[in-house]
């Protein structure tokens, strides 16, 4: 175990810092010798880990020139490679997880009604996946063969030869940079950031649409650090990332949204292949903050009705009363449901049906499931009153409305 524990985490190392994957090192036994995380997977989807035994039995019966692309019950993708010391297996090499393809809405819904999975998580779980690196075919394929070569090789300590150059100092550089960009475009970009912090707190798409255009200024990468564009780009999106979030707040975006979006964000930036990606991202952050303040800001609400909010939403597919979720506040039943009923025109538990009846329009979209069991995943034991409760807000039954998907 001290060949797995010394030159092969080396390895690790380098195959982590090439690929931005997690990678980890499991022995023979099925423990984790290393792991080197990036990925957090969210707490309701860890319970679909890896099978290390199954990966141990395939890797050990394979020449040491195979390796294993292992998809778990979920969906999330790895690459893996058995570890040697001559003939004798010693373990394996597993890096990922990563998708080879997009994952939709549909694909979301399919794996909250396959796995009966909590619909207040639907949002982290998506965003959880649209954060994973994608890998077509041909790059798996190439990451399987860097794999096994590189692990079917002693490790060798590299040493660096520099080129040398003339001296140019980064002062130099800074003063160049200083000369080109004038102060009236320094004031430019202030004012386009303030205007645009407003329009995303306000939630006015119009006015992020026409600012978009300006905000090219802001998303200038090529002068900040002349001799690291990439750096640069990816310095000014975090910052970007950070102006949008404290906008959305101030624009009465709920906490578990904002820490969402900007995780999801954060992840992405770091991931971006190229300079182009990351200008599209750029535009694209902007627009998702202002979106969601426009459809989920609760700004103009009492702090009682959010309260309420927040515990509904944390737990849309639980039972739950007008009693049950005074008593988590706490506040008197009475009381909560005027308040309710006058801050948002909608009495409590039609609040709740209404978000629950838009989390089965998804999951029915997909038809993965039975009308029964997305019943039950939202929230619902009885499917009459399912059904009398989806036509309610659809003008249509459950069956009506899978129908006129079609």
């Amino acid at each position: 175990m001290d060949i797995i524990s010394g030159e092969f985490i080396k390895k690790g190392s380098l195959v982590h810092s090439v690929t931005n994957l997690d990678v980890s090192l499991v022995d023979v036994e099925g423990t984790y010798i290393s792991r080197l995380i990036q990925n957090k997977i969210p707490i309701i989807l860890q319970s679909f880990n890896i099978d290390v035994q199954l990966i141990n039995e395939t890797l050990r019966k394979c020449d040491e020139n195979y390796y294993y692309h292992y998809i778990n019950h979920i969906g999330l993708e790895y690459l893996a490679t058995g570890i040697r010391n001559n003939s004798d297996y010693l373990g394996f090499v597993i890096i990922g997880p990563f998708l080879s393809s997009i994952p939709s809405n549909a694909f979301i819904s399919d794996l909250i009604s396959k796995h009966r999975l909590p619909v207040s998580e639907r949002k982290e779980i998506y965003e959880f996946f649209q954060s994973l690196t994608l890998k077509g075919s041909s790059e798996s394929t190439y990451l399987g063969e860097l794999l096994v070569n590189l692990y079917n090789h002693s490790y060798i300590n590299s040493q660096l030869i520099r080129t040398e150059f003339r001296k140019h100092t980064v002062d130099q550089q800074l003063n160049s940079s200083h000369d080109v960009e004038e102060k009236h475009v320094i004031e430019d970009r202030y004012r386009v950031e303030k205007e645009l912090m407003r329009a995303i707190a306000k939630g006015d798409k119009e006015k992020v649409a026409l600012l978009s255009k300006e905000t090219k200024t802001m998303l200038n990468f090529s002068d900040r650090i002349p001799e690291s564009p990439f750096r640069s780009a990816k310095n000014i999106l975090f910052v970007l990332n950070t102006i949008c979030r404290i906008a959305a707040e101030q624009g009465g975006l709920e906490p578990v949204n904002l820490h969402h979006v900007s995780e999801k964000f954060a992840i992405l930036i770091e991931r971006s292949p190229n300079l182009p990606y990351l200008k599209k991202l750029g535009f694209d952050m902007i627009r998702e903050y202002c979106d969601l303040v426009h459809k989920h800001s609760i700004k103009n609400y009492s702090t009682l009705v959010k309260k309420a909010i927040h515990y509904i939403h944390l737990n849309l597919e639980k039972p739950l009363t007008l009693n049950e979720i005074a008593a988590a506040i706490p506040i008197n039943p009475s009381h909560l449901s005027r308040k309710f009923k006058q801050e948002t025109t909608l009495g409590v538990i039609d609040y709740v049906n209404q978000k629950r009846i838009e989390e089965a329009q998804l999951l029915l979209k997909a038809r993965k499931s039975s009308i029964t069991d997305i019943a039950l995943i939202v929230g619902y034991n009885d499917l009459n009153y399912f059904s009398r409760v989806f036509k309610k807000f659809t003008g249509q039954t459950p069956s009506q409305f899978i129908k006129n998907q079609k």
